[in-house]
């Protein structure tokens, strides 16, 4: 599912299964780094969301960010999402998390109704990233 999240996301390189699978070992091994859920519609895996954590004095403490949030196509339009966010919300209400951001690729008009249905804005403002590390680079 990492795979095919990467994949869709023209802003990305080649999918690396194993740096990820370390990504993803370092994140496990660290439990103030976020949470990771898997998201089943009955027993079937439908897809899975990353929350980190973070801290902002814009936001007068903890903050969190919605990392990767991936929906197989075959489980999309049904509420699923829509109940994720909820259940994230939640989780991160009990974290004590104060603000929640994410990032949504401006052609993904599904995945901007959803977010704005459930109460995110877009404060228009711009993310900018620059690479510390040679880790970033494909």
């Amino acid at each position: 599912m990492m795979r095919a999240l990467e994949d869709a996301d023209p802003g990305t390189t080649a999918f690396d299964e194993r740096r990820r699978r370390v990504i993803f070992e370092d994140f496990l091994a660290e439990p103030t780094s976020g949470r990771a859920w898997l998201i089943f519609e009955g027993e079937k895996l439908a897809g899975y969301v990353i929350l980190t954590l973070g801290f902002s004095f814009e936001y007068r403490g903890r903050e969190a960010f919605i990392d990767e949030l991936f929906l197989d196509e075959r489980f999309r339009g049904h509420g699923i999402g829509r109940r994720t966010m909820e259940f994230v919300e939640e989780e991160a209400r009990k974290l004590g998390v104060n603000a929640i951001h994410l990032e949504a690729t401006p052609g993904n008009a599904a995945a901007v109704g959803l977010y704005r249905r459930v109460g995110f804005v877009d404060h228009e403002r711009r993310l900018l990233t620059k690479k510390l590390t040679e880790q970033m680079e494909p």
